[in-house]
């Protein structure tokens, strides 16, 4: 006797993949983010001042401020100073003149990498206390014949002190800055006021 039941109907492809799918997408993601690596304190670091580092989803527990240094990526900043209402950069027909007003920030930045690292003014990025963006004004960086963060490669073990210059409106009041080894790293918040 031959057992005439109804053969039982295929799934649709989608539901054979709906755990392989979010799977492979999540592999995907890990590798994007670096799997987490977080970089580690050098010999050389100075011991006196205090270190945050920047990691993804997590907040450290207390904020970074003026003068303590942080980390992103192959790099260690420092700021030192924060002016703002700064008008012109440079002299005579070598100069940029703020749209409202330059806020400079000097820091110190190192590369606690292994391999040559460029730093970028450009990758930074300043925020004011009512949550505003501002980028770099790299046409001011060039005409301060004193500072270096334009377009710098930093080897390993070596550091720079420039300036890097936001252009803000007048009446802004800067919050924090945020720091950057690359255009695609996580960042590191520094708050200036």
């Amino acid at each position: 006797m031959t057992d005439k039941s109804e053969p039982k109907p295929k799934k649709p492809w989608f539901k054979k993949k709906r755990i392989i799918i979010p799977g492979v997408l999540l592999l995907i993601g890990i590798g994007a983010s670096g799997g987490g690596e977080k970089s580690t304190k050098s010999a050389s670091d100075d011991s006196s001042s205090t270190q945050v580092e920047a990691s993804k989803g997590a907040q450290p527990e207390s904020k970074a401020t003026i003068g303590t240094q942080v980390r992103d990526g192959k790099f260690a900043f420092e700021i030192s100073s924060v002016k703002c209402g700064v008008s012109k950069v440079g002299s005579g027909s070598f100069s940029a003149k703020a749209q409202g007003q330059y806020c400079v920030v000097t820091m110190g930045v190192g590369n606690i990498g292994k391999e040559p690292q460029t730093f970028f003014g450009s990758n930074q990025k300043a925020f004011d206390t009512l949550g505003r963006e501002f980028s770099n004004d790299t046409s001011a960086d060039l005409y301060d014949t004193d500072s270096q963060t334009w377009l710098t490669e930093i080897n390993p073990g070596n550091s720079l002190t420039g300036k890097v210059y936001f252009d803000v409106p007048k009446d802004a009041k800067l919050d924090y800055i945020e720091l950057h080894d690359s255009a695609f790293s996580g960042g590191v918040k520094v708050y200036v006021n």
